[in-house]
């Protein structure tokens, strides 16, 4: 069964049996520049959202991932994107 981190309503954070951190069903991705960047150009470079802009990229990603200064990132990685900034 999955453990929860705390009981407390406000922490959503919990780890599965195999070692990964999740923010509610969200994955949490660690504190690694090279796998953010690489999930960032992935999501941004993708056939079917290609060049999407801060916003909608944010949208898309937020379902499914999860790290503290997500947005931020998300902004400054579409700001450098000659294509779609």
């Amino acid at each position: 069964m999955l453990q929860k981190f705390k009981e407390d309503e406000q922490t959503k954070f919990w780890v599965d049996n195999d070692g990964v951190m999740w923010f509610g069903d969200r994955l949490c991705v660690p504190n690694d520049p090279t796998l953010r960047e690489a999930v960032l150009s992935e999501a941004h470079s993708s056939p079917f959202s290609i060049h999407l802009g801060s916003t909608k990229m944010y949208g898309n990603l937020k379902q499914h991932f999860w790290w503290n200064g997500m947005k931020q990132d998300i902004a400054t990685f579409v700001g450098k994107c000659l294509t779609a900034g």
